[in-house]
């Protein structure tokens, strides 16, 4: 089926909506998850004192809990009663990704900006889950309301997506500018890239066997990175003196960066392999660091 060919749904949905009352549960359940998932990021948050995003999550959260009640009054209005979750057959997609929840509470990175991101990814991902829906339902009824949930969810990502511009103009308007006389020393990804193979040759120097054998491996990997990431992203050089888990994280998010902005496939296409060998290597570091 072509629609499986997308990134945004990671397996085909367990089935197709055979009635109405059974597309409100599953609205109703998807939506639901939603919102206690973003209520939970925004405790955790504020668990942690980062309160700017607490309150971007909590806005997420509140937004679900509105789309909660939106679709239990359209099932109100067409069938008659409020959704029923025993309806539901199988499992449906996270409402959220679990390993971008994961990052959300162990990033040193994580911004406002980063956090609307996700959430614009999620949109996406419900909207390509109901239009997958729409495309194989045989019930003309089914077919309608899942082509509606499907523009509502674009609805949504339109809306996040401008409050995920505005919160990366607010983050880069912090920044010093290059006329004022305090602006930071910029360094490129290459630069970044050459450090952490420094880093990672150290790091192997304390090692033996299996660990040793792969951190070699992603030394000598991320040095044909550097080659690759000349004139790629713009960091602050204080960056190279960070250590090398905050490092790979900040070259995993300019490389997804770059490919989200770029305009020419050659060139986005080029990042996003960058970014799959960078999020490989952030994941083993990871792992050693939780060791």
């Amino acid at each position: 089926m072509p629609f499986l060919r997308t990134s945004l749904l990671s397996a085909e949905p367990g089935g197709v909506v055979e009635s109405l009352d059974e597309l409100f549960a599953l609205a109703h359940g998807m939506e639901l998850e939603a919102a206690n998932r973003y209520d939970d990021l925004a405790e955790e948050m504020r668990k942690q004192g980062k309160h700017d995003l607490a309150d971007v999550f909590a806005k997420l959260g509140s937004a679900e809990r509105e789309h909660v009640d939106s679709v239990a009054q359209w099932s109100q209005s067409r069938r008659g009663k409020v959704p029923d979750p025993a309806l539901v057959r199988w499992q449906t997609p996270e409402a959220i990704d679990p390993e971008a929840a994961a990052e959300v509470k162990t990033s040193r990175l994580m911004t406002p900006y980063r956090a609307l991101a996700m959430a614009v990814r999620n949109e996406e991902r419900a909207f390509a889950f109901w239009s997958y829906l729409a495309a194989y339902s045989d019930d003309p009824e089914v077919k309608q309301a899942s082509e509606a949930m499907a523009r509502e969810e674009l609805g949504h990502v339109t809306a996040l997506r401008k409050e995920r511009r505005r919160a990366y103009h607010r983050e880069h308007a912090r920044e010093p500018s290059a006329g004022s006389g305090t602006a930071t020393l910029q360094i490129d990804a290459r630069r970044l890239e050459l450090r952490l193979a420094d880093q990672l040759a150290d790091l192997e120097r304390h090692m033996s066997g299996p660990s040793a054998v792969r951190t070699r491996q992603l030394h000598d990997e991320t040095a044909r990175m550097a080659d690759a990431a000349a004139d790629v992203g713009r960091f602050p050089a204080s960056l190279e003196d960070k250590d090398s888990l905050e490092i790979a994280e900040a070259l995993v998010d300019s490389y997804l960066d770059g490919a989200e902005r770029s305009d020419d496939a050659a060139r986005t296409e080029h990042l996003q392999q960058m970014a799959e060998r960078a999020i490989s290597r952030l994941a083993w570091l990871r792992s050693l660091s939780a060791n």
